[in-house]
């Protein structure tokens, strides 16, 4: 058994611990393909604001796709995990808390892989309610989402109808897609959906 002195995901601790032992079961080491093919159809670039980045490997992805991209996570261990890797677009990774950070300006998308899901459920509202004061009407929330009942995480899951519940006050879902690439934690677990801000 894991023993770890931090055991809640609000705090920035428990993320560090987790990439300074390299215990992330959540990191594909790579580009998912359902972002590659939404970036490769997109009718231009997009900013693109990365919350919960992790290492960010998307980012490097975007910016050199022509993207504005920014990617922000609140653990100091992520943030420097993801600036070692990322070279060129390192100073595109900033240690950020997602509700308090203000971009320079709005994004036209936020890019979820594994945030929401690495919160516990209560902090839910909070995100949805986040997401839709950084987006414009028409701007973009497109990514992974995790769907599970089991009680514990993270990852935390969420049903379909709950997820629905507390997206539709502000967006509107305008693709939804299987996955064909999860990693095993994810595996049957999660869709490609895109919602669009009212």
């Amino acid at each position: 058994m894991n023993d770890f002195a931090s055991r809640d995901p609000q705090s920035p601790a428990f993320w560090d611990e987790r990439f300074a032992r390299g215990l992330t079961p959540w990191d594909r080491g790579g580009v998912p393909a359902a972002l590659r093919a939404f970036v490769e159809r997109s009718a231009r670039p997009l900013r693109t604001l990365i919350p919960g980045c992790g290492a960010a490997y998307e980012l490097a992805y975007l910016c050199e796709a022509g993207w504005d991209a920014t990617a922000i996570d609140f653990a100091p261990g992520a943030v420097a995990t993801a600036k070692a890797a990322l070279g060129p677009w390192s100073a595109r990774v900033l240690e950020a808390d997602f509700f308090t950070y203000v971009p320079e300006q709005a994004p036209d998308l936020i890019y979820e892989r594994a945030f929401l899901c690495a919160l516990p459920r209560a902090m839910w509202p909070h995100v949805a309610a986040r997401w839709a004061e950084l987006l414009a009407p028409g701007a973009l929330l497109a990514g992974f989402f995790f769907f599970d009942d089991a009680p514990k995480g993270p990852p935390f899951g969420i049903n379909e109808a709950a997820f629905d519940a507390l997206l539709t006050p502000s967006f509107r879902c305008v693709e939804d897609a299987a996955v064909e690439d999860s990693i095993a934690v994810f595996a049957g677990k999660e869709r490609w959906k895109v919602w669009q801000r009212k």
